[in-house]
């Protein structure tokens, strides 16, 4: 079966159908560059953009970089325009999709559902902390394979800074980074939720984990195992295509 999924982020809008038997994409996938400011028209227009590029004409699945709350509200906005705050993030989208049916979900929640199913979280019990670096940083808990939704661990205060001005790959990339300094940021980061979370895994996602042979290694006091995301990138749409795959199930029930 195939679902459409995108994933929105602070830099890029990418999408594609995804085939949920083998928790892949179906075909490449389409990005445009997410508006300045991304605002919700704006942000809407390029999903818009991406779900047109294939014609795709059934559900849609989407992510969102914020706490998005009872499949719907958006309620925080710390990468893109603060107007998303309060919307209702799956009548909007709808809307524009010319009442294609829409769920919404947390951005990296949907990526880390993904990497549990299909990934290296794959029967993994106890407590998995799933990471994603990129314009932020978002986070997904599980304990025994089951979601705590919206925990947004990247606004942790680290060192009196909010961790993802201090470890996220904007943060690299802005502060011109080598890879030991940041994973010496990253490592701190980690320790800090090690030590409040306690997990037996991190899986490392987001853009960032297409180059995990870089700086993986250089990461020092954590004592949780750490691995990439074996979805890498692409973790947040299958996500958010399983997301409205399970929604549409409902329906039929």
């Amino acid at each position: 079966m195939q679902i459409f999924g995108v994933d929105i982020g602070g830099s890029g809008i990418k999408g594609a159908p995804v085939d949920l038997d083998k928790g892949d994409l179906a075909q490449e996938r389409c990005k445009v560059l997410t508006s300045h400011p991304a605002t919700p028209d704006g942000v809407a227009d390029g999903v818009k953009q991406v779900v047109d590029h294939f014609g795709w004409t059934g559900p849609v699945g989407l992510t969102f970089p914020g706490v998005v709350t009872d499949g719907a509200t958006v309620r925080t906005a710390a990468n893109v325009d603060k107007s998303w705050v309060d919307t209702d993030a799956r009548a909007l989208f709808g809307g524009r999709l010319g009442g294609l049916p829409v769920t919404v979900v947390n951005d990296a929640d949907a990526a880390g559902v993904a990497e549990m199913q299909f990934g290296v979280g794959r029967d993994r019990r106890g407590t998995v902390v799933l990471l994603t670096f990129g314009t932020g940083i978002g986070s997904a808990v599980f304990v025994d394979g089951v979601l705590v939704p919206n925990t947004e661990l990247g606004h942790l205060e680290l060192n009196g800074h909010e961790a993802e001005k201090r470890a996220s790959s904007k943060a690299k990339e802005d502060h011109d980074l080598s890879w030991e300094q940041w994973a010496r940021r990253v490592g701190k980061y980690l320790a800090h939720v090690e030590m409040l979370f306690s997990p037996g895994l991190f899986i490392v996602g987001g853009g960032v984990s297409r180059k995990a042979d870089k700086f993986l290694h250089l990461i020092e006091g954590v004592k949780a195992e750490i691995v990439p995301a074996q979805l890498q990138n692409n973790a947040g749409i299958v996500g958010a295509a399983m997301h409205a795959a399970q929604a549409q199930a409902r329906l039929r029930d």
